[in-house]
């Protein structure tokens, strides 16, 4: 398949693209990092991320825009968690793109 050529592939590759740009701030792999383990309320995202809170709140709205991550009010504490099926969608196209090269 020519990814050049064919429009829906060209699509997936920009969406790939897009993903790819917004992982790649150092911040916002170490919170999916963090998020791997289980579901963080934002005060333990930014302490164990030794950056001050509106930073870390800044980075939790650039992942949940782009629907990387879930969130959930529970009182005053807001809860973050991955969202793993559109992970794993970014991943699976990841490997559609790449996959098979050497």
């Amino acid at each position: 398949m020519d990814c050049c050529q064919n429009e829906n592939y060209c699509q997936e590759i920009a969406f790939t693209a897009d993903f790819l740009r917004t992982i790649s701030e150092e911040n916002r792999l170490r919170i999916l990092c963090i998020l791997k383990e289980k579901e963080r309320c934002v005060c333990e995202i930014w302490s164990e991320l030794k950056i001050p809170q509106n930073l870390a709140s800044h980075h939790l709205k650039v992942l949940r825009d782009f629907n990387l991550i879930e969130s959930r009010k529970e009182g005053l504490n807001v809860y973050y968690s991955l969202n793993n099926q559109e992970i794993n969608e970014h991943y699976n196209l990841l490997n559609k793109i790449l996959g098979g090269t050497k």
